[in-house]
């Protein structure tokens, strides 16, 4: 059986942007198969989640090696228009289903804490009550000391819907960074009013 590595290449290897590269490369997907299914790109057979993703009009594919367990797959993409797009699209449905992404959000704040309660995600925000939030059935969510949010799964699009959502409950504030942030985030500060002199 596959490894579970994924490797994407280009037969364009001097090209800096996505959408310049001439097509895609996949191999070493775990018991996935890579096919075309009503003019849409799917994975098959995975062991995370079948995310099927439509190939626009003006794109034009060809699948080789039909083997569903042949280690590599590729794509021959034609047309300029999209084809980044698409592309992107592609690569992020076989690195979610192989390898999978996450998005991590810190709590900042004295009293802020989450927790997860069965298939909600419980937030105290210095609200005058706690925020439930239910968490899709496609994502999962783990806490760390009550202020370290992980949203993990495989549809990339959606943690970052889900991980935005947490962050406007209470986005930080720029004066002393209280609030609901990205792990990677950089918020930028200000300076409070000064008093008045006497």
């Amino acid at each position: 059986m596959a490894s579970s590595i994924v490797s994407l290449q280009t037969s364009n290897l001097r090209s800096a942007f996505l959408g310049e590269k001439s097509g895609i490369c996949v191999s070493s997907v775990p018991i996935t198969r890579v096919c075309l299914v009503r003019k849409a790109v799917e994975c098959k057979e995975s062991r995370i989640g079948k995310q099927p993703i439509p190939v626009p009009s003006n794109v034009t594919i060809t699948l080789e090696g039909q083997d569903p367990y042949e280690s590599e797959s590729r794509w021959r993409l034609g047309a300029n228009q999209m084809h980044g797009l698409f592309r992107t699209l592609t690569d992020n449905m076989v690195v979610g289903v192989s390898k999978g992404f996450e998005k991590r959000l810190q709590l900042v704040g004295v009293g802020y804490r989450a927790t997860v309660e069965g298939k909600d995600l419980v937030l105290n925000l210095g609200f005058s009550h706690p925020v439930r939030m239910a968490i899709p059935d496609d994502l999962k969510v783990k806490v760390e000391e009550n202020t370290r949010i992980i949203v993990t799964g495989y549809d990339k699009s959606n943690i970052g819907q889900f991980a935005a959502s947490i962050r406007k409950w209470r986005p930080p504030e720029p004066y002393k960074g209280k609030g609901v942030k990205y792990a990677d985030e950089v918020v930028r500060r200000k300076e409070g009013k000064a008093g008045k002199k006497k």
